[in-house]
């Protein structure tokens, strides 16, 4: 998984192409602590088909708030720098993300 931040963004996720799982979250977001291994592990398991990136929102507020990202965890698929899908806040599973995925590979 690659940590994106400010500077990274655009080019990583945006301008990227191809498909690329991203997950919003926060070093104070305990629901993003706890999906993080879950994420990580589909990033081994999925990695062949689509990149996987993470962004701290404490640290870059203005990418959160451009990509309107309100509340967190946030969890996206974009292809070529648009949103393909994506979940949020309490409806954010590992399973959920699974299949989000799957649909996608």
């Amino acid at each position: 998984m690659i940590s994106v931040n400010k500077e990274t963004f655009e080019e990583e996720v945006l301008k990227y192409k191809g498909k690329v799982v991203v997950e919003f979250w926060s070093e104070t977001c305990q629901p993003c602590k706890e999906l993080l291994p879950g994420v990580e592990e589909l990033s081994k398991k999925y990695d062949r088909d689509m990149k996987f990136c993470d962004i701290d929102t404490k640290k870059a507020p203005r990418i959160a708030i451009k990509q309107k990202v309100l509340s967190l965890p946030v969890i996206r698929i974009y292809e070529d720098g648009k949103i393909l899908d994506e979940t949020s806040n309490g409806d954010v599973t590992i399973e959920k993300i699974e299949n989000m995925i799957k649909k996608f590979v």
